[in-house]
């Protein structure tokens, strides 16, 4: 029986990617020139120039504290000094010294800036005045050569921080700013740009995207850190992958990861003259219990275009097959449904002399439909377009044994 329902299930997804399957074909630009942000639920893409910033600051909340930097144009971070005295020390010379930080691929706020050697990474909290004072020097290096020296000298309610640029002989123009936690109130971070020495908005709202693609910086193993070009998740969604030869597939039961990196770089590969997609590989991006999309991705160009081509669907509906008790499973597909056409799929093979019924409510408990189902494994279609739109309450009963549902006619 177990496989048999196993079956069923792979069923219900194949009938679910054929309704509501969407193409969509991004660029990133030539030579990765763009951040590209994408939400399912709006099938929006949002583009941002991936030079317009240098430095991130986590503003969500006041006791949250994260500082990143932009690897992925190039931009390498070292502490240089574990001592706010030794600002005016700092030399080129010795690089070789100094200590080299990477973002966390794995979680947003873990940048780089807070992998430095004080408590905080890169600072420590005062506990009379309850802010957090800078102790460490950082040197960014670009990927021109230029160098910045980078210190932030507090945090409280936002980020006042100081840098200067190294112009071959001295540190010149050395500036001090504050980016308040109050701007961009929207968003997961704010932005700064060092070379143009002013703020950027860089990103979305915090709920209006679930993926970035972008180049990033990853450890490939033994320390070994690369920039790659792929595809970190919204902290707000949770993804797991399954490789899916067949084309079908089960958001049920998979491994679902915050970490941000669980779709990654390696969904395509170089053969040496073009890049390969491996769309036998499927993510599920989960917001919450009742809400998963299924991505597969089809082409990737490389950087002579940035160009990217992925299908999704909508695969919430499979979310709600569920088995009743041992032999009986049930599930209703689109919720919300498309034009008050409700698909019924249910599993009552072993309940041979039992009947079973789908009803559905009104909030106020009135009766608006009702229909007896045969035995075995079926799939049925509801017209509900006599029904007004809003929220009902689906049972199904075999038997004994009944499930409740919310459904939304739209």
């Amino acid at each position: 029986m177990k496989k048999f329902l196993l079956f069923v299930v792979l069923t219900v997804t194949g009938f679910a990617a054929t309704a509501q399957q969407t193409a969509v074909t991004l660029s990133m630009g030539s030579g990765y020139t763009n951040e590209v942000y994408y939400s399912f639920a709006s099938e929006t893409a949002t583009s941002f120039d991936a030079n317009s910033w240098d430095i991130a600051f986590l503003r969500n909340s006041s006791q949250n504290i994260g500082i990143r930097v932009n690897a992925g144009i190039g931009i390498q971070v070292f502490e240089a000094a574990d001592s706010a005295s030794d600002w005016n020390t700092i030399d080129i010379a010795d690089e070789a010294s100094w200590t080299p930080l990477y973002n966390d691929d794995t979680n947003w706020d873990n940048g780089a800036f807070m992998q430095g050697s004080a408590s905080y990474g890169w600072g420590e909290y005062n506990p009379v005045t309850h802010h957090v004072e800078g102790t460490i020097v950082f040197v960014l290096k670009y990927a021109d050569g230029t160098y910045k020296k980078f210190i932030n000298e507090d945090y409280f309610g936002g980020y006042t921080f100081k840098y200067a640029t190294w112009d071959g002989t001295a540190w010149i123009g050395e500036t001090t700013q504050t980016v308040a936690n109050s701007s961009n109130p929207d968003n997961r971070y704010n932005y700064y740009s060092l070379q143009n020495n002013e703020e950027v908005i860089a990103e979305p709202a915090d709920t209006a995207w679930d993926m970035v693609f972008t180049k990033y910086v990853t450890d490939l193993g033994g320390g070994m850190f690369y920039n790659v070009t792929g595809v970190l998740h919204s902290a707000n969604v949770t993804v797991a992958q399954n490789e899916e030869i067949t084309g079908g597939g089960d958001p049920n039961g998979l491994d679902y990861l915050e970490a941000i990196n669980t779709i990654g770089y390696d969904w395509k590969s170089f053969n040496g003259s073009a890049y390969e997609v491996n769309d036998a590989m499927a993510y599920y991006i989960k917001y919450d219990e009742s809400t998963v999309y299924r991505l597969v991705f089809n082409d990737f160009e490389g950087s002579s275009t940035g160009n990217i081509t992925f299908n999704f669907e909508d695969v919430s509906d499979v979310l709600g097959f569920e088995t009743v008790s041992e032999g009986v499973s049930f599930g209703m597909y689109p919720n919300p449904t498309t034009n008050k056409q409700l698909t019924i799929v249910y599993d009552a093979s072993t309940a041979v002399s039992e009947a079973s019924n789908i009803d559905i409510y009104a909030l106020n408990g009135a009766k608006v439909f009702s229909e007896a189902m045969t035995t075995g494994f079926n799939n049925k279609q509801l017209d509900l377009s006599a029904l007004q739109s809003g929220l009902y309450v689906v049972t199904f009963t075999s038997g004994t044994n009944s499930i409740t549902k919310k459904l939304i006619l739209n």
